[in-house]
C-alpha cells in the first residue's frame, strides 16, 4: 500500500507581514506545514498573528523541528544569525529578504543552500531570465517598475500609508525613498551577473513605458554589458520587465508574436505576489536543492547610505533602512571601496558629522561587531 510522505516541516523567522501572510497561506497546505515561528517581539504583542501557538523566542527551537528555514525578518543582521545556525544544522534556506543578500549573503553562499525566494522583484526577475535564457534570449536589462518615489518624505505620511497598507513605518520609507528598490536592483546586479549604468541608477521617470524600455536596451548595447535599472511610472501595470535581443533567424517569428520587430524585444511580468510565491521556491530548494538567485560570492555593487539631511557627530541611527536621516543608493564598490553597507547601520552612532548628499563611510561610525559586519568584512577581504 501506498504511504503518503510526511509533510515537509517549515520554521520562519520573522512575525512581520510576509510571515503572516505566508502561514495564512500554510494552513491550506498537506504537504508542507509550519512548525515554528520565530520571533523578537513580546509573545503578546503578537495577538494578530494566525499561529501563536507556533511562536518561539529560540532560534535552536526554531531549526530543531524544521526541514528548511524561511527568513522574512526584513532584518539583515538577525538574517545572519538565523542563516548560520540553519546551515550549521544542515538546513536549507530561503529568505524574502533582499537586505540580508546584499549586505552579508555573499559570506554564506559556499557554506550551504542559500536562495532568494520568488514573490518579491529579485526572485521574480530571476525567475522570469531562467526562463527567457531558456527560449534563447540574451537579456541586457533586468528593469522594475515603481509608481511613486520621494527621496525625503515627512513622518505624518509615513505614518498615514503604514497604518492604511497595514505594513511597517520603515518599510513603508524605504518602499517611498527608494531604498527598497535600489536595494533590489543591487541584489538583481550581482545575482544575474550585471552592472549598473551609474551610481544610483538612471531611473527614468516615465509616461510611456515602452519607450523608457528601448532607452535603457540602448544603454546597455553600447556599454556591452546587460545592467540592472528601474523606471517610475505612475499607472503601468507591469512590475518587472526583461529586454533581451535574440538570434536574428527569429525575428519574423518574435514579430508574429507580438513581440515586435527588435532588436529588443521585452518579456514582462504584471504581478509579484509576495507571500504567495514562497512555497515555489521552497519545492525547489527542497526538492531540487538548485538555487533560484542570491547575491554571489563576489559581489560588484552595494547599497550604500547617503544623507537625506545634514546629520552632526553624536547622531544615533537606530536603522539605516526605512529611516528619516538615510536612504539605500546603489554603487559600485570597487569605486566606493570604504561605503557602509545601509544594511549594518543598526544602533550605530556617527563619530563625524555627515553632510547632506554624503555618502556614509566607516570612519563616519561607531559600530558595534556582530555577524553580518564580519562576514562583510571578510567579502571586502576577498577583493583585496
Amino acid at each position: 500500500m501506498k504511504t503518503t510522505p510526511p509533510p515537509i516541516r517549515i520554521g520562519i523567522a520573522g512575525t512581520g507581514y510576509i510571515s503572516r501572510g505566508f502561514n495564512q497561506l500554510l494552513l491550506q497546505q498537506r504537504a508542507f506545514i509550519a512548525t515554528r515561528v520565530l520571533t523578537r517581539r513580546p509573545l503578546d504583542a503578537c495577538r494578530e498573528f494566525p499561529r501563536q501557538d507556533l511562536l518561539t523566542h529560540s532560534l535552536t527551537d526554531l531549526v530543531d523541528h524544521a526541514d528548511v528555514i524561511v527568513e522574512c525578518s526584513g532584518d539583515p543582521l538577525h538574517a545572519a544569525e538565523v542563516t548560520q545556525q540553519a546551515f550549521a544544522a544542515g538546513l536549507p534556506v530561503v529568505t524574502m529578504n533582499t537586505e540580508f543578500h546584499i549586505t552579508c549573503g555573499s559570506w554564506f553562499v559556499d557554506k550551504g543552500l542559500l536562495t532568494e525566494a520568488e514573490g518579491d522583484q529579485p526572485g521574480c526577475l530571476a525567475a522570469l531570465d531562467e526562463n527567457a535564457r531558456t527560449m534563447g534570449f540574451r537579456p541586457l536589462v533586468y528593469g522594475n517598475v515603481k509608481g511613486f518615489q520621494n527621496l525625503n518624505p515627512g513622518l505624518e505620511e509615513m505614518q498615514y500609508w503604514s497604518r492604511k497598507q497595514g505594513i511597517s513605518l520603515p518599510m513603508v520609507i524605504a518602499s517611498t525613498d527608494g531604498t527598497k528598490v535600489q536595494a533590489e536592483q543591487v541584489l538583481v546586479a550581482n545575482g544575474l551577473g550585471a552592472d549598473i549604468a551609474q551610481e544610483g541608477l538612471l531611473a527614468y521617470p516615465s509616461t510611456c513605458l515602452e519607450d523608457e524600455v528601448q532607452r535603457l536596451a540602448v544603454v546597455a548595447s553600447r556599454r556591452g554589458s546587460a545592467i540592472s535599472d528601474f523606471v517610475i511610472h505612475a499607472t503601468a501595470p507591469t512590475r518587472v520587465f526583461l529586454v533581451a535581443e535574440h538570434h536574428a533567424a527569429q525575428q519574423a517569428a518574435l514579430a508574429y508574436l507580438k513581440l515586435g520587430d527588435g532588436p529588443y524585444y521585452t518579456l514582462s511580468q504584471n504581478s509579484v505576489l509576495c507571500h504567495l510565491e514562497i512555497l515555489k521556491s521552497v519545492k525547489r530548494i527542497v526538492t531540487l536543492g538548485t538555487v533560484l538567485l542570491n547575491n554571489g560570492r563576489r559581489p560588484q555593487t552595494g547599497l550604500a547610505a547617503i544623507a537625506k539631511k545634514d546629520l552632526p557627530a553624536g547622531t544615533v541611527i537606530p536603522h539605516g533602512i526605512g529611516s528619516f536621516e538615510l536612504r539605500g543608493v546603489a554603487v559600485r564598490i570597487a569605486e566606493r571601496p570604504d561605503h557602509v553597507p545601509i544594511g549594518l547601520l543598526s544602533d550605530v552612532v556617527l563619530s563625524q558629522a555627515v553632510e547632506k548628499g554624503e555618502i556614509v563611510s566607516f570612519h563616519h561610525i561607531d559600530i558595534q561587531p556582530s555577524l553580518a559586519l564580519e562576514a562583510w568584512l571578510d567579502i571586502r577581504q576577498r577583493e583585496a
